[in-house]
Formats: structure tokens, C-alpha cells, sequence
């Protein structure tokens, strides 16, 4: 006789769990509170749709935070396993010049959608909409529209806090709080941090990006660019720095990252082209020789005394090593991820509630933390599907 899986959430890691369980040893069911399923995917596509990221795959597994949690479900579904996944069901993909990978040109997100469900048709799940996950009863069975839904395994692939239009608000955090469930607040990841610009800076860079820049924090570095804004800075080349930033913001109510202007140069070569310069006048030369944006040259010229942007030395150490403060994160509402949920001293290597026998969390809902570039969403299907082995191998 099969045995019952209940699946609760409808994002990449429970499409991806349904897709690898064995079916004919499990009648699987995903239960979605919306009244669609995949939300998240469509909103994340909005941009292009970046699915996971090309690099080796010693090198994707240390992009996470922390270091090593998601080590074996990722060697269980590489970002190679990932892509031939991806095409087996009709969704062929190709490499960005970022060495992002995206849906072959012309696919929408929707309709990579639509084939993962017709796969999941396919294979026999059920996926019953408008259906909420509340609590459990008495038997430790999940509580769904009111009722006690009879199953021999659950799985929550509930999502973090952010993109709440998505149906992933967090909300689930107090229930499972009560139920003795060793939980963390969340928080802000990959969002914009906060910068006190001068009234007159942001007037008049506001909305600039500083391209081909690296920004560094806590011996992080970090290369890409970061878009000025009203509120501070965003972009990829921040983003990436989350955790070293929260965890200065955390014990000292303050950050401090230093952004390399000229990374493709040493510090030699830019001390050599200021000096060696034709050009009389230091804007001039930061402009013309070194091709600094209006932006970067302003933000020389404020923090630095007019004898130090007249200095040579200074000069060329600021270029290298820019300190930034940073006041805070923004809101989580405005964040692409989070970090918080299940604490992961909850759960065992195989994603299963230390408290709860037979009950899983995988995905954004567990307290790790990835850059964007295609990482977080390959660290849900890997969730996923390694959760699956583990089942598919079980009496």
C-alpha cells in the first residue's frame, strides 16, 4: 500500500520534491493556500528569469551561509542536474554573459511554470488550491481548512518573509513557535542598505549606478555594481554581503564596507597614472586617465579634505579603499530574501523536525542564506530533491 505524502507550499522546492519522490511508493498531495500555485516563480521572473548560476559546483557550494549546512543536497542536485532536469521537461536553458542561467530566449516564466505542473500531473500529484495550513491536531497531524488531513509524511515548503504578494509572508513562524519548534526571527537579506548621503549628493547622483566596482565587508569581497539610491545602495555587489552586514549592524548598530573604485588596477598602476598624467587638474585626471563616474569623484571629494584630494597617496588609497557607513537594512517587505524561519539545530541532516517524527521543512522557510545569481532557487531544488532521495530510500 502507498504511503501518504502531504506536501504544504507550492514554490521550487516542493515542485521539485514531487517531482523526485517515487511513484509507486508514495500518493503525493501539495496543499497551496493561493489560489494558484507558484507565485513566486512569476514574480521572480519579472526581471529575467535567473534559475541557478553555471559555476563549478566546489565553488556554487560556498556562496551559502552558513558554510557547509547545504553541502550534501547540493552534491545530491547540482546546478548541472538542475539544467538537464530543466530540459528533460521541455525547458531548454542557456548561460548569461554573467554566467547566470536563464530559460532558453522566448520562454516565459509562466510557461516554465506550466510544464513543471504538467510534469507534476504527470506523475500523479495532486495539487488542491486555496487550502491553509493552520496547525496540528492532537496526533501531530497538519490541520488544513479546518480539517485533519490523515498522512504518513508531511513536508512544509512554506517560504520565508519576504514577497508577501506572493503568499510568502512568514506568518507560519508563531505556529510552529508554539509548538516548541526552535525558530528565528526573520530578517532582511539581499535588499538595499541604508547610507546617510549628503542632501546635495543624492540630488544629484540619485538613481546612478557605480558599475565595474567591489565592495568588501568582514574580508567578503564582493564584485558587480551598486545602483545610489534615495534610501542608500543596492545591487549585487552589496547584496552579497548580507550576512557580514547584519552581523556588524547586530553588535554595533553600524556597518563600515570599503568599495575598490578600480578593482582591474593596483593601487601601483593608479598611483602611476595620477602622477605621470598630462592632465594638471585632479578631477580631470580621475575623469580622463582613470575614467572614475561623477559619482565616485564626489564621493572622493566629500570625505576627503582638499589637501588629501590633492594628495597623491590619499588620493589613491581612497580610490582602493572607500569607507562606507551603513545605517541600516531595508524593510523586509522590500527584501528579495530572508534569513530566520526554522533554526537549524530544529531539523536533521535530512530536513526532518528533531521533535516531530515524519514532518520535513525544506527550502527558504530554513535559516540559510545565499547571494542572488540563481542561488537561492538552486538551493530549493536541491532541498527538495535530496529530501526525496532520503524518502524514495525509506521502508
Amino acid at each position: 500500500m502507498k504511503k501518504r505524502i502531504a506536501i504544504i507550499g507550492s514554490g521550487p522546492s516542493a515542485f521539485l520534491l514531487a517531482a523526485f519522490l517515487d511513484a509507486e511508493k508514495f500518493t503525493t498531495t501539495i496543499y497551496e493556500k493561493n489560489k494558484t500555485a507558484g507565485r513566486k516563480f512569476l514574480v521572480a521572473g519579472k526581471g529575467g528569469f535567473n534559475l541557478t548560476h553555471s559555476e563549478p559546483i566546489d565553488q556554487l557550494i560556498k556562496r551559502y551561509t552558513p558554510n557547509d549546512f547545504l553541502d550534501k543536497a547540493l552534491l545530491n542536485f547540482t546546478n548541472i542536474d538542475f539544467r538537464n532536469w530543466l530540459e528533460q521537461i521541455g525547458v531548454p536553458t542557456y548561460t548569461g554573459s554573467s554566467k547566470r542561467v536563464y530559460p532558453k530566449e522566448g520562454i516565459k516564466p509562466i510557461e516554465l511554470l506550466n510544464s513543471i505542473l504538467k510534469h507534476l500531473k504527470e506523475r500523479g500529484i495532486v495539487i488542491k488550491y486555496e487550502h491553509t495550513f493552520s496547525d496540528w491536531d492532537d496526533n501531530e497531524n497538519p490541520i488544513i481548512n479546518n480539517k485533519t488531513i490523515q498522512t504518513d509524511y508531511t513536508v512544509f515548503a512554506l517560504g520565508g518573509g519576504s514577497w508577501k504578494v506572493t503568499g510568502s509572508d512568514g506568518n507560519w513562524l508563531d505556529t510552529f513557535s508554539k509548538k516548541g519548534i526552535q525558530t528565528k526571527s526573520f530578517q532582511a537579506s539581499n535588499c538595499g542598505y541604508q547610507v546617510a548621503w549628503k542632501p546635495n549628493f543624492i540630488e544629484k547622483h540619485e538613481g546612478i549606478p557605480l558599475k565595474n566596482i567591489s565592495i568588501s565587508c568582514n574580508n567578503a569581497v564582493q564584485k558587480g555594481e551598486a545602483v545610489i539610491t534615495k534610501f542608500g545602495l543596492e545591487g549585487n555587489s552589496i547584496y552579497g554581503l548580507s550576512p557580514q552586514i547584519r552581523e556588524q549592524l547586530l553588535n554595533s548598530s553600524k556597518a563600515t564596507v570599503f568599495i575598490d573604485f578600480k578593482p582591474s588596477l593596483t593601487a601601483e598602476k593608479i598611483h602611476s597614472k595620477i602622477t605621470l598624467s598630462n592632465y594638471k587638474n585632479t578631477t580631470e585626471i580621475l575623469k580622463k586617465e582613470l575614467k572614475l563616474s561623477s559619482p565616485q569623484i564626489d564621493l572622493l571629494k566629500i570625505r576627503l579634505s582638499k589637501a588629501s584630494y590633492l594628495n597623491t597617496e590619499s588620493l589613491t588609497k581612497n580610490i582602493k579603499i572607500f569607507p562606507l557607513e551603513i545605517v541600516s537594512t531595508a524593510s523586509i517587505d522590500e527584501a528579495i530574501s530572508t534569513v530566520g524561519g526554522i533554526d537549524l539545530k530544529a531539523i536533521s541532516e535530512n530536513f526532518e523536525l528533531k521533535n516531530m517524527s515524519n514532518q520535513f521543512c525544506i527550502g527558504e522557510m530554513l535559516d540559510w542564506d545565499a547571494p542572488t545569481g540563481g542561488y537561492l532557487l538552486q538551493a530549493c531544488a536541491s532541498t527538495g530533491v535530496s529530501l526525496a532521495k532520503y524518502l524514495n530510500k525509506t521502508d
